[in-house]
């Protein structure tokens, strides 16, 4: 009963951390280097991420620089950037590439406040998924005589405690990056 609700827990936790990873790749208007986290650039053949080609930093408030290390990957970078989905255009020296983010409109803060509550939603479900999943396996042990019906009972009670827990906290990360966003 107990590794049943330790690891429901653990999965849990894991969607709230890719909730916040995935919340930390929305660009807010501010230069965050996490942006570029799912770009991919081809090294050589090979899909690497720009943080493992190039030191990246954040220069003024909406700036972003990035310096590659070896200077021939710098318009295979460039170009990376300009075909991905974060609408911003770099500009390149030849040595160092800077993102400049332009402030968000109206708008574009409505729009990204519901991609926000929307990507919340799927958390919860998961959240809801991993509650459903974890009673499944409790209900079979029950069934194999292997709990009582007030240990299942107490087991259920504990799985539906972990869940209303975890969706207050996505509710609270999820208040937290529209306050962000709102804010700019």
């Amino acid at each position: 009963m107990q590794e049943i609700l330790k690891k429901a827990e653990d999965h849990m936790k894991k969607t709230i951390s890719v909730l916040q990873g995935d919340y930390a790749a929305i660009r807010a208007g501010r230069a965050n280097p996490a942006v570029l986290d799912k770009l991919r650039v081809d090294y050589y053949g090979t899909p690497t991420a720009i943080n493992q080609l190039a030191a990246v930093s954040v220069a003024e408030a909406r700036v972003l620089t990035i310096q590659p290390w070896d200077a021939s990957v710098c318009r295979a970078i460039e170009k990376a950037i300009q075909t991905s989905d974060i609408g911003i255009n770099p500009q390149s020296d030849g040595k160092i590439i800077r993102i400049t983010f332009p402030q968000l409109t109206e708008d574009r803060r409505k729009e990204l406040a519901k991609e926000i509550s929307k990507m919340a939603e799927e958390s919860k479900v998961a959240v809801r998924n991993i509650r459903r999943e974890a009673m499944d396996k409790l209900k079979v042990k029950k069934k194999a005589g292997e709990l009582t019906e007030d240990d299942l009972k107490q087991a259920e009670k504990k799985t539906q405690d972990l869940t209303d827990k975890y969706c207050k906290e996505i509710e609270s990360v999820e208040a937290k990056k529209k306050k962000e966003i709102m804010e700019i």
